[in-house]
């Protein structure tokens, strides 16, 4: 059974809203008031933290998994399935990589959590196909950001609509 643990995630989840606060305030001017469009900078942010948490990469090395599933509508769905399973197959090739190198000793996202699975409570190998892992991950990558993203958005809102919330 795979168990997420917040506490493990969280400052993974501080440091992707850490940049995303930086770059944000470097937009107001001296004044200190303005207008900012804040739906790609939480875009961005859900992309990071779901890159960061569940694959414990970074949003610049999922950044082309993203993008490839904002353009289904103009490129053929099959030629972006496979470039986006080859993106994902070489984050999950790179882990294992370091695992077997002794880099990673411990799982702290879900991808590491689900190579670790692949063995049953007597040490034997039960290992997930590499089909259902790789799409495991796009239902991540997929599902996580956009859902995210607008509740963020909805939230922002209705805090500024309720300040005494």
């Amino acid at each position: 059974m795979v168990i997420f643990s917040l506490q493990l995630m969280l400052p993974s989840m501080y440091l992707s809203c850490s940049d995303m606060l930086s770059k944000l305030d470097k937009m107001v001017p001296s004044d200190g008031e303005c207008e900012v469009d804040v739906w790609p900078h939480l875009q961005a942010l859900t992309s990071d933290v779901i890159s960061r948490t569940a694959f414990g990469s970074s949003y610049e090395e999922g950044k082309k998994i993203f993008e490839l599933q904002n353009e289904q509508g103009t490129l053929l769905m099959a030629q972006i399935a496979k470039e986006v399973d080859s993106l994902i197959l070489g984050i999950i090739n790179k882990r294992k990589q370091l695992a077997e190198a002794g880099e990673i000793t411990e799982s702290t996202d879900l991808l590491g959590l689900m190579l670790e699975s692949n063995f049953n409570e007597n040490g034997e190998r039960t290992e997930m196909g590499l089909r259902d892992l790789i799409d495991e991950c796009k239902l991540f990558y997929i599902a996580g950001q956009e859902s995210t993203a607008s509740l963020l958005t909805w939230t922002m809102i209705l805090l500024s609509k309720h300040p005494d919330w």
